[in-house]
């Protein structure tokens, strides 16, 4: 039998807030009104298709295709027996290794419908990335590219190849072919096995952003991907407006496939893939030919955003809302979006992988300076809490790590043991890694990552607090803050930036005058670095760990 849930709008409210201002100490836990629902992506799928029909469920901008959420269904329940009758059993692991395509986005439906668990790979990854995730989480069918060919000649548990587009493989299936065998008796069943798939098992593997260290393939469950992206469509406002959704974002990554897409599938909104990968000019333009009103993106995203439309000047259409979130939102990018792309509203989330995306988000009322000062209020039936370095919790208003408890945590990190215990305790908190701020109304505010601290003759520096200030000046366009070795101090401060007209320079001593009176005088950059480019994550988080590879010769010279 298909599980249902109540349809009825939640109500934001302090009445459902708690935390421990009797003691006043930084534990926060928001309920709202609306239960959870117990439910799994493929239902979630069935329900859109019986209540849009015939309206565009995606729109892909650079293979111009429309697609309706009926025919999603469709299309995702015919691969869905074809990856049955290749013999795939339930719970057994699928990779999309693709850009943003039509094709991406029915096979995660399918894999879902087939009750199989989607394992997303960067279609970036070199042949020893791909292996080792092939590897690490014993992948039995694998979609996309002839590198795999490589891949499968080892020993491993990969079983299928499945290749999306004219190209033929010896030993690969194509994916259209498959689309076309199915029978109706062959999708009588996919619909019949969907009340054997429980929205507590797995639906997905993300593989974290690997800014530190080898990635992490971390396990979500339908009922967490579920929940999250139906609360925060409910805080974009979603259910309210008809909007069109253009997503830069990749679907690898957890912002792109339960944010947007699943976001989506709950309220009925149509999605915009501008193009395979990010391209600021392709998506102005299908902002543009397709009317759209919201576009999801990481601030990195919205910086070269920003320079193109500058240079383009488009006529957009009234776009009401950006969401942004992946990396710290500063008051500059809010400004240039209102004033350059004249977005009405702009919403900031905060989450990681392992919490199926956004836990906090800023509410719908929100004035513009709460979204340039805060990443939002705790979000819906979560429990926040800072800690200090004993695990014990600090005051409100004070710094410390964030923990998180919440059914939207993931599964576990696959076959690693020890390193879930190291973030995920028995009593459910989750220890995010990130120093934060928390207030008794519920809102936070992120410092930066605990081992991005820097600490100079023993004040601990903040990178984000001089980022955001530095990101004011006319010139520059983006700014990283790092600490370099002191025999003296400890720690110094390093400011790396790109500048937005390369023809005017910019020297160590413009950026202390500029900082006089505003930052204190141990927070001031003792040096200044001008680069091209930062390294990145393909999610558009910035690698800082990769800044002493990266800037070798430049952080040398300063010694």
């Amino acid at each position: 039998m298909i599980r249902k849930y109540c349809q009825a709008i939640p109500k934001i409210s302090k009445r459902f807030c708690s935390s421990s201002i009797g003691t006043k100490l930084s534990y926060y836990h928001r309920t709202e009104g609306e239960p959870f629902k117990y439910i799994t992506v493929g239902e979630l799928l069935q329900n859109a298709a019986e209540k849009y029909g015939e309206k565009a469920s995606l729109i892909t901008y650079s293979e111009k295709n429309r697609i309706s959420f009926a025919e999603t269904l469709e299309k995702a329940d015919r691969l869905a027996s074809s990856l049955m009758n290749i013999g795939l059993d339930l719970g057994d692991r699928v990779a999309i290794w693709s850009p943003n395509y039509e094709f991406w986005y029915i096979s995660m439906m399918a894999i879902a419908r087939a009750g199989l668990v989607c394992v997303t790979l960067n279609p970036a990854y070199t042949i020893n990335e791909l292996n080792y995730c092939l590897e690490k989480v014993d992948i039995k069918a694998q979609k996309y590219f002839d590198m795999l060919i490589q891949s499968s000649k080892r020993e491993s548990s990969l079983k299928h190849i499945i290749i999306n587009g004219n190209k033929k493989l010896q030993g690969a299936f194509n994916y259209d072919d498959l689309l076309q065998t199915s029978s109706e008796y062959d999708l009588r069943k996919v619909t019949e096995l969907q009340a054997a798939i429980s929205p507590d098992s797995g639906a997905m593997i993300q593989f974290t952003s690997g800014t530190t260290g080898k990635p992490k393939a971390t396990l979500l469950s339908h009922f967490g991907m579920i929940n999250n992206s139906y609360f925060i469509g409910m805080r974009n406002e979603f259910h309210k407006k008809d909007y069109k959704l253009c997503i830069p974002l990749p679907l690898f990554h957890v912002g792109g496939c339960i944010i947007s897409v699943l976001g989506s599938l709950h309220h009925g909104n149509t999605l915009v893939f501008p193009s395979p990968h990010f391209d600021g000019e392709a998506m102005l333009r299908s902002i543009v030919d397709e009317n759209c009103n919201f576009f999801a993106g990481t601030p990195t995203f919205c910086v070269d955003l920003l320079a193109k439309q500058k240079s383009l000047n488009l006529p957009l259409p009234k776009i009401e809302l950006a969401c942004l979130g992946g990396a710290d939102l500063s008051p500059q990018i809010v400004k240039d979006l209102k004033e350059v792309l004249k977005v009405e509203r702009v919403t900031s989330v905060y989450g990681m992988t392992e919490t199926s995306s956004a836990v906090f988000q800023t509410l719908p009322e929100d004035s513009n300076q709460s979204v340039e000062e805060f990443v939002g209020v705790v979000g819906n039936n979560v429990e926040a809490k800072i800690i200090d370095n004993k695990g014990n919790l600090v005051p409100f208003g004070q710094p410390g790590e964030l923990c998180i408890r919440s059914k939207v945590n993931m599964i576990k990190y696959w076959n690693e043991p020890n390193k879930t215990k190291e973030i995920l305790g028995e009593d459910g908190w989750l220890k995010t890694g990130d120093q934060f701020i928390l207030y008794e109304n519920g809102y936070g505010k992120i410092c930066g990552r605990l081992k991005d601290m820097i600490i100079r003759g023993g004040e601990n520096i903040f990178p984000k607090e001089i980022e955001d200030f530095l990101n004011t000046h006319d010139n520059i366009l983006e700014s990283q803050v790092i600490g370099v070795f002191d025999e003296r101090m400890g720690e110094e401060v390093c400011a790396l930036f790109r500048l937005k007209d390369q023809t005017k320079h910019l020297t160590q001593e413009d950026v202390k005058q500029f900082c006089k009176g505003n930052l204190a005088h141990f927070k001031i950059p003792k040096y200044t670095i001008i680069v091209n480019e930062f390294p990145k994550t393909p999610s558009g988080k910035i690698q800082k760990s990769r800044f002493t590879e990266f800037f070798k010769e430049q952080l040398e010279n300063l010694k």
